[in-house]
């Protein structure tokens, strides 16, 4: 016999009434705002210990150092996975109740970060001592070339410059032997990551990163075939252009021209095609004196982030570069191996573009809101910054470079900034659909995978008989999971920055031809619009609050796809 609706509605009542008891929780304001302090007073320490542990890892490359810094993962994830924290979360949630906006944004910050650790801690600790032993194997490779074992640095430069074909590819086939080094075990991660996942209700682990990312995949996916539409035709053009300046360069034809041959581990940035070689500015040039300058003069001075940064390369160090904000409370770090040239340079200002983010939040503002955004939003800044280091005006203005010698190369250099957005967008795109497909279907043939997206948007053709896990020696992957989308719709919102600032706060014209140097208005907007906002508001209310518009393509299309 069914239930009178109405002892239905009392047993739902007084069900839910007898579940908040068993928790011992209500669901008022002031209820959350006490179980806000119970959690920063765990998670603060915790956190900052964590980052602290991180970066010594990186830079130290000691087994213990990484024993140390997998623990404290662990321990900050036990918090998340806390199943009675994580109902209460839902039952303020459901209630109704919360409806201060600072509060509200910060319970839904954290439904999101315990909804993706409501998982056994087994499976927590397996999935962090996974991704640490996979991360040490990068960290500490080197690539050996007969008896000489190679830093990235080297690689990139032999890479870079050699003429030889030979030694291009014995180079770039030994650095892509980590590859072969990780692959059995970055599968076995990709599967624990799915089935975590499909624990959580998500279809796959790509689902689920997008989504707790506050991302929805089918506009993501639309997004980029809007980008391969745009950027296609462009590309074609200018991959003609580099075959045949390639062809030249390597006296070969271009049925020879093979991957190593294209200067770069993964064609992922320009080649030299054009006359002009940006390293010339820089033999003589200290890029962290350039960019303590640069950042000071407009108004985001970077002292204290340097004073706390580990900069040069050494054995068993981290080879690549990041910045990690240790405590939310202004110690900011960056990780770099430079060296005097232009992609270091680039780096530098990139690096410390994540920097300011960080370092110029908003302190009085609840810890959970000191943060970015969204990923990309980081990543935007790191990009409008990293792109100066081939500005002509920049390169005079900064850098100190002679005008007659820059003078000389500024059409080409705005020709290798196009270059390299095209070239950056094509290569996003591999990596963007072959994350989907790899969640999708980890069991497939991931080496013909590879190949076939490389050979759809970059144009090269895998080497003859050549079936080799080359798409896992790519660091990202195993440490950076469906993230690489953001880099590029932060080089969109990079461009709608650019002529925000240039039109609206630097009264320009030609937003895009500006050295974007030597004025506090530029660092004071991006302090009022962007860092003090931190995750205040979601990514595209912050974009529309700051831009006056959501995130667009117009912009980018308008400054590199346009035309020469």
């Amino acid at each position: 016999m069914k239930k009178a609706v109405i002892v239905i509605i009392l047993e739902l009542i007084f069900g839910s009434l007898a579940f908040a008891q068993e928790i011992g929780v209500g669901a008022s304001e002031q209820e959350f705002v006490s179980f806000l302090k119970n959690y920063e007073a765990k998670v603060i320490p915790l956190s900052k210990e964590s980052a602290l542990f991180g970066f010594e890892a990186s830079i130290s490359g000691k087994d213990a150092d990484y024993e140390k810094s997998a623990q404290a993962q662990i321990e900050l994830e036990k918090i998340y996975s806390d199943t009675t924290a994580f109902a209460r979360l839902k039952l303020f949630r459901e209630s109704g109740q919360i409806t201060d906006p600072l509060l509200k944004r910060q319970l839904d910050i954290l439904y999101r970060s315990f909804l993706s650790s409501q998982i056994d801690m087994k499976t927590i600790e397996e999935l962090v001592r996974r991704q640490t032993a996979i991360g040490q194997k990068f960290y500490t490779y080197r690539t050996r070339v007969g008896e000489r074992n190679l830093s990235d640095n080297e690689v990139d430069s032999i890479l870079r410059y050699s003429t030889n074909s030979m030694e291009l590819e014995e180079t770039w086939k030994a650095s892509k032997q980590v590859g072969r080094e990780v692959a059995a075990e970055l599968i076995e991660l990709v599967k624990l990551r799915n089935r975590i996942a499909q624990s959580l209700g998500f279809g796959d682990y790509y689902e689920m990163q997008m989504k707790l990312g506050e991302q929805e995949p089918d506009e993501i996916a639309l997004l980029f075939n809007q980008l391969d539409s745009l950027t296609g035709d462009a590309f074609a053009v200018i991959k003609r252009e580099i075959d045949s300046a390639l062809t030249i360069r390597y006296k070969v034809d271009k049925s020879q021209l093979r991957p190593w041959h294209y200067q770069n581990r993964f064609f992922q940035e320009a080649p030299t095609i054009y006359d002009v070689n940006l390293d010339m500015f820089y033999r003589d040039k200290d890029p962290i004196a350039i960019s303590r300058t640069y950042f000071a003069g407009i108004g985001l001075p970077v002292d204290s982030i340097l004073a706390h940064s580990d900069l040069y390369e050494r054995e068993g160090k981290y080879q690549h570069a990041y910045c990690t904000g240790i405590d939310r409370s202004g110690d900011v770090r960056i990780v770099c191996n430079v060296r005097p040239d232009n992609t270091w340079m680039g780096t530098m200002l990139h690096e410390l573009g994540h920097g300011v983010y960080d370092y110029y939040n908003n302190r009085q503002a609840p810890w959970l809101l000191r943060n970015s955004a969204h990923a990309f939003t980081t990543e935007a800044i790191a990009e409008f910054f990293g792109r100066l280091s081939g500005n002509p005006q920049w390169l005079k203005k900064v850098a100190g470079a002679p005008a007659v010698d820059v003078d000389k190369v500024a059409g080409d250099c705005a020709q290798m900034m196009r270059l390299h957005q095209l070239i950056f967008s094509r290569w996003t795109q591999v990596m963007v659909h072959f994350e989907h497909s790899l969640y999708e279907n980890p069991d497939q043939n991931l080496n013909k995978l590879w190949w076939n997206l490389v050979e759809k948007y970059q144009g090269v053709a895998c080497p003859d008989g050549r079936d080799e896990p080359d798409w896992a020696s790519k660091i990202h992957i195993a440490d950076a999971p469906v993230y690489y989308h953001n880099y590029l719709l932060g080089e969109l919102l990079a461009s709608q920055l650019a002529e925000t600032i240039g039109r609206k706060v630097l009264n320009s014209s030609e937003p895009f031809n500006l050295d974007f140097a030597n004025d506090p208005r530029i660092g004071k907007f991006l302090m009022d619009n962007v860092f003090q906002a931190g995750c205040r508001y979601s990514w595209n209310e912050m974009i529309e609050r700051a831009t006056g518009e959501k995130l667009t393509s117009v912009y980018y299309a308008k400054q590199f796809i346009g035309g020469k």
